[in-house]
């Protein structure tokens, strides 16, 4: 089992600890045998076992506890990589309806996306514009009592099994960031299309979306006209510290299978951490978990005790946990020899798994930029 010492810190309260404890005990129960084979279908299991073990509770509703959603997601990837993505697209593509939802958007998602009987999808990035978000170039048109949706959204998690989007379109009240507005889609619209299946190395369902002449009503509508922006900020606001705390599940995971190896495996008669050269990376494996886990859990508890933004916060978990997860992982693979790229072979898994959380929700080169500005805006305002 991972170490579970960090849950003494301070950043947490009894009920974070208890639910870590029961979230673990239902993981190790619920999670050693998922077929990852057809991943659609996998997705499609996971998300309806979370919402009826009750788990998918925290992705939704009118506060989100950011330490909850971090410490689900640490358990959920450490276990299975699958049954992470599965829980944080619930929360993610629910998120904007959570923090901005009125009341009767709230009562007719939320239960269902929360019961695990509505899969749901966050549609920000297009082909022209990942990091970008102010260059996006679908519309929304208002037409009476309607709006028309007109464009291409790509690379979307959960495209093509989802049952509600929450989309992202220009409505041209100002340019750039402020002519953005969010609207919920559902699936079944007449207009709404998946084009196109990506297909990744860690499989996921992944998808492109057309939009032509996609007619949903202005109730549909997120908050007010031109403040998709801010909507989507808030919401990656939230979730970005839980990217990080998904790729620190992956990395204790990576360390545990590290550790494993090195007091199992015998070189020239004695074990194999008896090298001075293992026990170096064993250590640095150690650090990085640790430090990670602080970045990722201040974050949390900055968020959760009223911060309105961590976005400093948020960005630097985002880029140290995820950069340091993938040294954590390649240093496990090392230390498994040839076992450590074989086909089926968990650090195996674990490399492929990690990748993606580099790039998505913010790119790591992204974070940086984010993470200096800040720092600059705090040193002007100082001086």
């Amino acid at each position: 089992m991972a170490d579970q010492t960090f849950l003494s810190w301070p950043f947490f309260d009894d009920n974070h600890r208890e639910h870590a404890a029961h979230l673990n005990t239902w993981a190790s129960e619920n999670l050693g045998d998922i077929d990852h084979t057809d991943t659609d279908t996998a997705c499609r299991d996971l998300v309806q076992r979370l919402g009826q073990a009750g788990w998918l509770m925290s992705t939704a509703g009118d506060r989100l506890d950011v330490r909850t959603l971090a410490l689900s997601r640490e358990i959920l990837a450490r276990h299975d990589g699958l049954a992470d993505f599965a829980f944080a697209m619930q929360g993610l593509g629910t998120g904007a309806i959570s923090l901005f939802g009125s009341a009767d958007q709230k009562a007719q998602w939320l239960p269902k996306t929360r019961a695990g009987e509505a899969i749901s999808a966050f549609a920000l990035t297009e082909p022209q514009s990942g990091s970008d978000v102010a260059n996006s170039t679908m519309t929304a048109v208002r037409d009476g009592d309607d709006y028309v949706l007109n464009g291409q959204k790509t690379w979307i998690s959960n495209g093509g099994i989802a049952d509600v989007y929450t989309v992202f379109a220009r409505t041209g009240e100002a340019p750039g960031a402020k002519g953005l507005s969010a609207f919920i889609v559902p699936a079944d619209l007449p207009g709404f299309e998946v084009t196109e299946r990506q297909q990744v190395i860690a499989p996921h369902p992944l998808a492109t979306l057309s939009f032509t002449d996609c007619r949903i009503p202005a109730s549909a509508m997120l908050g007010q006209p031109g403040q998709g922006f801010k909507i989507a900020m808030s919401v990656l606001d939230v979730f970005r510290t839980t990217v990080a705390a998904a790729a620190l599940g992956f990395a204790r995971r990576a360390l545990d299978e590290a550790l494993t190896r090195v007091t199992s495996r015998q070189v020239q008669g004695a074990p194999l951490f008896e090298l001075q050269m293992v026990q170096g990376h064993i250590a640095e494996m150690a650090l990085d978990v640790d430090a990670a886990a602080l970045l990722i859990y201040r974050a949390g508890w900055a968020k959760d005790s009223g911060a309105p933004r961590v976005t400093r916060e948020a960005a630097m978990a985002k880029l140290f946990a995820t950069d340091q997860a993938q040294q954590i992982i390649d240093k496990a693979v090392q230390l498994h020899g040839g076992d450590g790229v074989r086909k089926g072979q968990k650090v195996e898994e674990l490399y492929r798994d990690i990748r993606a959380l580099r790039i998505y929700e913010g790119a790591s080169d992204v974070q940086k930029v984010v993470i200096a500005r800040q720092a600059l805006s705090a040193h002007t305002s100082e001086h």
